[in-house]
């Protein structure tokens, strides 16, 4: 793992996000509203599936290096949430805890199975912490959005989401079916990557901040806004035009298509 984030600093976060989760459930009208940046869910859906997502890794992560993930893992995932208001915060609370306590007593460099493959981040508990922070951190902004009261992600948290996207949900090696591309994603804070398409695949690379302003010319296009925007935008949660993106768009649209497996 190259977490910009240490593991401790990922647990901490994890809880905290929770948090905040579990703070705007507390004040929801209903429980049945609609979640827009979700629209197949309502934030009871929502809730639930982040608890079933913690209770799946926190119990993928007890079991060690394994090819596939536990049967009690996958049990975990499919039970229901309670429905009543309480209870469903206090089971949220509990699944949380599950996982912060499994990450903690295995420790980051533990082995444990990951749907990520080989080209990606390896398969160890501190890559799973540092993917789950990006998870509850985007959801926890999906749940204050729905209720009319969205919040940045918090900035390191945002710093290392670009990062981690890139690494484990774009990296790859199966060739880049198009024109190769080169991809700028520059955080106003002061970080910035590049993204090569080409036949070798996707593959991602920090860049020096004395390079960037050096070498724009070296993107065939550069996204910018804060990194709270930049992981908001490649998660979907906000549309293009709030960042300020300069050059040829088409390879961010086929990248969205994209799908190496197929």
């Amino acid at each position: 793992m190259d977490s910009t984030l240490e593991f401790a600093d990922l647990l901490l976060t994890i809880d905290e996000r929770a948090t905040a989760v579990r703070a705007a459930i507390a004040t929801a009208p209903s429980l049945d509203i609609q979640v827009p940046t979700c629209p197949e869910w309502t934030l009871f859906e929502l809730v639930q599936h982040l608890g079933q997502g913690r209770r799946f890794w926190a119990a993928t992560v007890a079991a060690g290096p394994a090819g596939a993930p536990p049967d009690n893992a996958i049990a975990e995932r499919a039970a229901a949430a309670p429905g009543e208001r309480e209870a469903l915060l206090a089971w949220s609370a509990a699944s949380t805890r599950q996982l912060v306590d499994a990450l903690r007593e295995a420790g980051p460099d533990r082995g444990c199975w990951t749907w990520w493959g080989a080209s990606q981040p390896p398969q160890t508990c501190g890559a799973v912490a540092r993917h789950q922070l990006q998870e509850v951190a985007v959801h926890t902004y999906d749940v204050q959005n729905t209720l009319g009261a969205p919040q940045p992600l918090p900035i390191e948290t945002a710093l290392d989401g670009v990062d981690e996207f890139l690494s484990t949900c774009v990296a790859t090696t199966s060739p880049w079916p198009h024109q190769p591309a080169t991809l700028g994603f520059h955080a106003a804070e002061g970080r910035s990557l590049r993204l090569t398409l080409d036949n070798d695949g996707a593959r991602f690379a920090r860049l020096p901040a004395t390079a960037v302003g050096e070498h724009l010319d070296a993107f065939g296009v550069s996204i910018h806004g804060t990194a709270s925007d930049l992981v908001l935008f490649i998660h979907d949660r906000i549309p293009a035009d709030s960042l300020r993106i300069v050059g040829d768009t088409e390879p961010i649209d086929l990248l969205r298509a994209w799908d190496p497996e197929e």
